[in-house]
């Protein structure tokens, strides 16, 4: 398995979950600290525990890889998985918004969810 579809199987666990929004970008070459980064959008904060809870959850049961660090304060709107190559940020909406991490990240390095 390689980075990329890692961050393909967080990207359809997230989706799986009922989060909206998912995105990938390829950050090789642009960050030193992963390969690829997840984001996606969650309407709660019992949606967003749910989020990380089975993106967590469905990655291990499907690939038997589990984050090497996980942040996982939903209660401030903003949860990280982190897989060294690949980092799942799980935000609500407006966190997303207010944030706009994509705007660090060219449009041409997102990748198609698959």
């Amino acid at each position: 398995m390689n980075s990329l579809e890692l961050a393909q199987a967080c990207a359809s666990a997230a989706r799986d979950s009922k989060a909206t929004d998912v995105a990938i970008y390829d950050l090789r070459g642009t960050s030193t600290i992963t390969n690829y980064a997840v984001v996606c959008t969650a309407t709660s904060v019992p949606h967003l525990r749910a989020v990380i809870r089975d993106v967590d959850h469905l990655v291990g049961e499907r690939l038997g890889v589990t984050p090497v660090y996980a942040e996982r304060t939903p209660q401030a709107l903003w949860s990280v998985l982190d897989y060294i190559d690949v980092m799942v940020h799980v935000m609500a909406a407006e966190v997303r918004d207010f944030y706009q991490l994509e705007d660090f990240w060219d449009t041409a390095n997102r990748v198609d969810a698959e």
